[in-house]
């Protein structure tokens, strides 16, 4: 696997780890683990979270202890949810800032994995948003037009010297930036609020590339010369923006040879250390016999969240999206079902130390006897063609735990929960 550009802040790693105020989890690459958040929540710590801004996530449904994050949420003082659907955190929030979907507004993707050419692709609109659903720049702006961080007198010169030209409000921003360092901290928003409404086609959303892209001429203006864009210093930047912007084909903006990746690698000598102490101590400690993860009560393993052909995350909401496993079955072997007296399209009923639930059965030759699943990305509800909500599959983090978990990294053992499957009906 090689991994892309960028991908490169993974290697500079820091060897002391900062710990969360309550339960002194490690906060690794700068991500409190999702396992000890409802610990820093369900507390009278003085320095407990006591609010959560949650943006296209679903914590309430596909993250451990789905029972646990909801008494989460409702101790905090504010909840708000940004997303394009009622979710089921949505439904713990105070308040829901309705986005539209990547279709309705101006859109990039960064899953860009691609090799050697890395590409960046801005891509227009194709339909018109949902009333009442916003791009996210339009709800992010109004969150911050209410913290007001800047007078709007501030802004104005601004607006004025982009309604002259790129060129006048160039000389404007960076000016106006130098001498306010908000202005700096705050520069997406800042040139969504000027430079954007002034921007073809509606692009406001897109403002902040403007930025983006003069910073890459700036540092790399041959490279940017390669790719077809014409000019010297700031009119190099332009030429560039103006090429995002038209959308007509990708910006490449990375192109590696494999001997390139270790020149990302900012470690000394070019090497990662691979030794954590912690996992060392844990290596020593543990016995010559591995302990028994099951039980009589809870003999089976269960991996909950299989990832399936027809199951992706929580966006996939309409069932008839799915053309295979559409009802997410508890797949089982066959030397189990003969056991347990189950059969392909019956019920089953699993339980775990965290709770129970109902699902159908698929037999399968793909499982070893003693191991179970169930996919990840189901038990979400869709309207039926009457309106009413039915939810389809199994909401799977109703059977983990918080606290079934590595002790290092506080990852969730969603591959192995030891859970108990009888045949209902």
């Amino acid at each position: 696997m090689h991994l892309h550009s960028w991908m490169a802040p993974l290697a500079r790693y820091k060897v002391d780890v900062p710990r969360t105020p309550v339960t002194g989890a490690p906060i690794l690459g700068g991500m409190v683990p999702c396992n000890a958040i409802p610990g820093e929540i369900l507390t009278d710590h003085p320095r407990r979270l006591r609010a959560m801004l949650v943006e296209s996530a679903n914590p309430a449904h596909s993250l451990a202890d789905s029972a646990r994050w909801r008494e989460a949420l409702a101790a905090l003082d504010t909840v708000v949810v940004i997303d394009v659907a009622m979710t089921e955190t949505a439904r713990c929030a105070d308040y829901v800032l309705p986005a539209a979907s990547q279709f309705e507004k101006w859109e990039a993707t960064f899953f860009n994995l691609e090799f050697p050419r890395n590409t960046f692709h801005l891509r227009a609109p194709l339909l018109e948003p949902l009333p009442g659903t916003l791009p996210e720049p339009e709800i992010h702006a109004r969150i911050v037009r209410a913290l007001a961080p800047l007078p709007d007198a501030a802004l104005e010169p601004l607006r004025a010297a982009a309604r002259e030209g790129r060129p006048q409000f160039a000389t404007a921003f960076l000016t106006a930036a130098g001498a306010d360092p908000r202005l700096a901290a705050l520069a997406p928003w800042a040139l969504y609020e000027t430079l954007g409404p002034t921007l073809p086609d509606g692009a406001a959303s897109a403002a902040a590339l403007w930025g983006l892209a003069h910073r890459c001429a700036l540092t790399y203006p041959d490279a940017v010369r390669r790719a077809g864009h014409a000019g010297e210093g700031p009119a190099l930047g332009e030429a560039l923006f103006d090429a995002m912007l038209a959308g007509r084909s990708g910006i490449t903006f990375t192109l590696d040879d494999y001997e390139d990746a270790w020149r990302y690698v900012r470690a000394p000598g070019g090497r990662i250390a691979l030794e954590i102490p912690e996992l060392l101590e844990e290596l020593r400690a543990l016995p010559a016999e591995p302990p028994r993860w099951t039980s009589k009560e809870l003999p089976l393993v269960l991996s909950a969240g299989e990832r399936r052909s027809s199951t992706a995350n929580t966006i996939i909401r309409d069932p008839s999206w799915r053309k295979r496993d559409g009802r997410g079955a508890l797949r089982v072997s066959p030397a189990d079902a003969e056991r347990l007296g189950l059969e392909s399209g019956g019920r089953a009923r699993v339980t775990t130390a965290r709770g129970a639930v109902e699902a159908v059965v698929e037999v399968s030759e793909a499982m070893q006897p003693g191991h179970v699943s169930l996919p990840n990305g189901l038990g979400v509800d869709y309207p039926d063609d009457d309106g009413a909500p039915v939810v389809t599959g199994v909401a799977l983090n109703e059977l983990t735990a918080l606290e079934h978990r590595d002790p290092l990294a506080l990852t969730p053992l969603h591959k192995h929960v030891p859970a108990r499957v009888e045949a209902v009906g």
